[in-house]
């Protein structure tokens, strides 16, 4: 909305200007959403609570989460309707891409929503049918794969000091310029990360402000490599691909991190409410179309390396049972085997936290080595 009155006074924009400034609007985003977060917040809980909307905890889990049952959940709302309400006023609507991160976002927190539906109130245990789940995310996927790359197939590659990349390239962490053009393939390569991230981050979401936290630090990491890729001067300085555009991602990106601070004071520990699938589909989803949007796909291991590892926990669990009758954790993912081991919850976030802000520097030193 304050973008559309630049461009409506562009002519003598006056004061107005400052809302032409990308670092102003972000800023703003992301006390925008925190606020509505914070306004909103414990009117969402009580309708929720209302709707019956609530947490089914599971019963060969560790104890101390047996108080949590009945705890509402779907609280996921809370954090896309301070965000839509925060790039309603600061985006600039105008950027295709930017729609289209929004749509492929909100279309995984509508399948979540679903999912958290059917558990909540329709007492189906498990939720949706897996393998449903498991098609329709391939599916979203695969939409936003190919719409993408056939928008900015329409353009020709760029150019970034001497080097040409197209946005069918790959890039490595720590080494300059593009690997590898994958062509068609990236379209499966995109939907192996969405659905990677996607289902990374919602095995995550199983402690007390954990997949919020986490979260957090990883859009805000996201938001600043946006800003900078999107600025010519600074991708240059960087030996980074310039994306026309891309710096409109920081607002989106400063308004979920804000969204998720806002959620995160009703979600620390003891919760007030779960975000559900409704949240943690959306911010994977999120998660893996950004990192695709930027050219980071392989940065993500690094950035999201406590997602990766809290996935493989559960992969190298069920593997190991099924071939050997075996477990190699006391329970997966990986945060309930410690809680099995004596660590408080509380601890266990914690260390979590400080864990991703260590792989989130890494990941910004990605930036200038290489």
């Amino acid at each position: 909305m304050f973008y559309f009155l630049f461009e409506f006074f562009s002519d003598d924009p006056g004061i107005l200007r400052i809302f032409s400034y990308v670092t102003f609007r972000a800023l703003m985003a992301g006390l925008t959403s925190m606020f509505f977060s914070f306004y909103f917040g414990n009117m969402i809980i009580e309708r929720l609570y209302r709707f019956k909307f609530k947490e089914n905890v599971r019963s060969d889990g560790p104890k101390s989460h047996e108080s949590k049952a009945g705890t509402p959940t779907m609280g996921g709302l809370m954090i896309i309707f301070a965000l839509l309400l925060s790039i309603a006023f600061w985006g600039n609507l105008t950027n295709s891409n930017l729609l289209l991160l929004c749509g492929v976002s909100f279309s995984f927190s509508l399948l979540g929503f679903r999912d958290d539906y059917e558990k909540a109130i329709l007492k189906i245990k498990g939720g949706m049918n897996a393998r449903t789940k498991f098609v329709i995310s391939i599916l979203l996927a695969f939409a936003f794969s190919v719409t993408y790359f056939y928008m900015t197939s329409i353009s020709p590659g760029k150019e970034n000091r001497g080097i040409h990349y197209a946005m069918t390239d790959l890039f490595i962490p720590f080494i300059k310029g593009p690997v590898l053009d994958l062509g068609i393939w990236m379209v499966p390569f995109s939907i192996l990360i969405i659905i990677s991230s996607t289902h990374a981050v919602n095995l995550t979401d199983g402690l007390d402000g954990l997949a919020a936290g986490t979260m957090a630090i990883a859009t805000t990491t996201l938001g600043i490599i946006a800003y900078v890729s999107g600025t010519p001067v600074a991708a240059n300085y960087l030996n980074i691909p310039y994306l026309p555009g891309a710096h409109e991602y920081s607002v989106f990106l400063s308004a979920l991190s804000g969204a998720l601070i806002g959620f995160l004071w009703f979600n620390s520990h003891p919760a007030q409410v779960f975000m559900g699938d409704t949240g943690s589909l959306f911010l994977g989803a999120t998660l893996g179309t950004i990192a695709i949007m930027l050219k980071k796909e392989l940065y993500l291991p690094i950035l999201g390396g406590l997602f990766v590892i809290e996935a493989l926990s559960v992969i190298l669990q069920v593997g190991s049972f099924r071939l050997r009758q075996k477990r190699i954790f006391r329970m997966a993912p990986i945060h309930h085997h410690f809680e099995l081991l004596g660590l408080k919850e509380t601890k266990i976030v914690t260390r979590f936290y400080i864990i991703a802000i260590i792989l989130a520097l890494i990941t910004l030193s990605t930036l200038k080595i290489q």
